[in-house]
């Protein structure tokens, strides 16, 4: 009788541990720290994930001076994480977020159309966030519906009586990380966001300033609640967890108090994954914003769409990949191309092309295969005669993943104002 109880706990332990260990992710964005205020500051929490993890310097505001410019400003900023496009695509240029293109679909909505039962959350200082970059509850949006969430208390000027000193910020920013703690250790979503703004505006109100320094200390003291509930459940459960950490826009060189423009310190920013792992594509920063949604994807074991994948602006920074960088030359009777080689010997990369963006409005583009080539040649060059267009979107799809490029009729960068 012993021997049979012994057997079926035995069986039943294994099946236990056989089971696969969840994988669950959390990303923070606290707003507008440029990249040497935080690497000057003590944040004693955030180092800590960093010993654990990797810190990478980063960008914002797409590649200078091409059609993937994207203001330096909080709600672009937002949506080039969350979408892993920059505003060409997505189509958010500023905070008044009037007309965002949910074609290009956010992590949240990717991870619920392929795992309905998956939960969300999201705990931000701007209800925005969830109305209107993610959509909740707009048919355009996919009628996305987050299982909790913890926002809007800006409206509430009752319990969070609105200051000259913006003090009531910093309250919500306390509110959002006690409400995300708590959900993290009780119901542990698969993935969330975590918005924290206070940082931003002791920058606008102070530039570069004590005020700023103790408002990035906040964020570690934050920083550090988060990872001592990711810690908890970690140790008491067989969950694998990724804490992403990043801003969403540096500041003015001159005084600290501005952004959206396209200098070198507005577009620097940073980036911290709990993950030693990171692959090739890390090993060349800075890396982008937008290489978030593919990472997170990649952690989580999230298989994407190939629509999606052939429109992603972003490279994962964790598991294996082939190529990233790709650049486009064109001239009237041909279309050269380069790229940066991150994979093995031997791989191959199949470069795709079509003259449609039907993608923007929800339909099919249709590619036509333009050849098959070394991945180690880190370039390629085609005639346009067969497939004469002023626009292409050129796909290089890799073994490990897809890069594009685009040949945009001549124009000017859109423009952009500080906010």
């Amino acid at each position: 009788m012993k021997s049979t109880l012994f057997l079926i706990l035995s069986l039943l332990s294994f099946a236990a541990h056989a089971q696969p260990r969840a994988r669950k992710v959390v990303f923070i964005i606290a707003d507008g720290i440029p990249a040497d205020v935080l690497e000057k500051a003590p944040a004693p929490n955030i180092k800590k994930v960093i010993a654990t993890g990797t810190y990478l310097p980063a960008h914002v505001g797409g590649d200078l001076d091409t059609y993937t410019q994207t203001p330096t400003i909080s709600a672009p900023g937002y949506m080039d994480l969350i979408t892993g496009t920059w505003g060409y695509k997505h189509n958010v240029w500023d905070n008044a977020v009037k007309a965002p293109n949910y074609q290009y679909k956010n992590i949240f909505r990717l991870l619920k159309e392929a795992r309905p039962a998956a939960k969300i959350g999201i705990f931000s200082t701007w209800l925005d966030n969830r109305t209107k970059l993610v959509g909740e509850g707009l048919p355009t949006a996919g009628n996305l519906k987050f299982d909790y969430h913890a926002d809007g208390y800006e409206l509430d000027t009752v319990a969070f009586p609105h200051d000259k000193g913006s003090l009531y910020t910093h309250n919500i920013d306390e509110k959002v990380v006690a409400e995300a703690a708590q959900c993290l250790r009780q119901n542990a979503p698969d993935l969330s966001w975590v918005y924290l703004e206070y940082t931003d505006d002791m920058g606008h109100r102070y530039g570069d300033s004590e005020q700023q320094r103790r408002a990035v200390g906040y964020v570690d003291e934050q920083v550090g609640k988060l990872w001592a509930a990711i810690q908890e459940r970690i140790q008491h459960h067989r969950e694998d967890w990724l804490l992403v950490l990043t801003t969403d826009h540096g500041r003015d060189a001159a005084t600290g108090r501005n952004h959206g423009g396209q200098s070198a310190r507005e577009r620097a920013t940073w980036l911290v994954l709990s993950d030693k792992k990171t692959n090739a594509h890390a090993q060349h920063p800075p890396v982008s914003i937008t290489d978030v949604l593919p990472t997170i994807a990649r952690f989580m074991q999230l298989p994407l769409p190939q629509a999606t994948q052939r429109e992603l602006d972003g490279v994962p920074l964790l598991g294996p990949v082939s190529l990233a960088a790709p650049q486009l030359a064109a001239a009237s009777d041909s279309l050269r191309l380069r790229w940066t080689a991150l994979g093995g010997k031997g791989e191959k990369v199949k470069i795709w092309a079509t003259p449609t963006n039907k993608f923007k409005t929800g339909g099919v583009d249709e590619y036509v295969l333009l050849g098959t080539v070394p991945l180690a040649r880190q370039r390629a060059a085609f005639s346009r005669a067969a497939y004469p267009a002023a626009f292409y979107k050129i796909v290089l799809e890799g073994e490990r993943n897809t890069v594009n490029t685009w040949l945009m009729p001549a124009g000017p960068p859109r423009a952009s104002g500080a906010e």
